[in-house]
């Protein structure tokens, strides 16, 4: 379980953010909490293959993590997708982000051997949460 304590030093440290999943429809959770980790500061890097070559809150849109060119400054994933596609999107993650911290699942995204793979490669892991709602508090 994730502590509180964790939570902190994630919002405070975090610079930049791979969105996995990200819809460039304002109505969608994934949207909002984009929007909501710009405006603290932090850059977000949107990832959906479907809207590839695109812009989504300003930013271009890549077709996968190994897509992003500054890959070396993402140090951390937030995951919008099925819980069954986490598996692939921690071994890229772990694969092709050298300065990966953090992997976040969002609320109702969970994926117990994706989440221990990841922890023993040394991140951190975050599953079925929200920055959104966890930062503020």
């Amino acid at each position: 379980m994730t502590t509180q304590a964790e939570i902190d030093r994630i919002a405070r440290e975090t610079k930049v953010i791979a969105v996995v999943g990200l819809s460039p429809r304002p109505e969608r959770p994934s949207y909002g909490v984009a929007r909501f980790l710009q405006a603290r500061g932090h850059r977000i890097v949107p990832v959906n293959p479907g809207q590839a070559g695109g812009t989504i809150l300003g930013e271009p849109v890549f077709a996968s993590l190994s897509a992003i060119p500054d890959r070396d400054e993402v140090d951390m994933i937030d995951i919008f997708r099925q819980s069954d596609a986490v598996p692939g999107i921690v071994d890229e993650a772990l694969a092709v982000l050298p300065n990966l911290r953090t992997v976040w699942m969002q609320i109702g995204v969970r994926h117990e051997g994706a989440a221990a793979k990841a922890e023993a490669a040394g991140k951190t892991v975050v599953q079925d949460m929200c920055p959104k709602i966890e930062f503020p508090r």
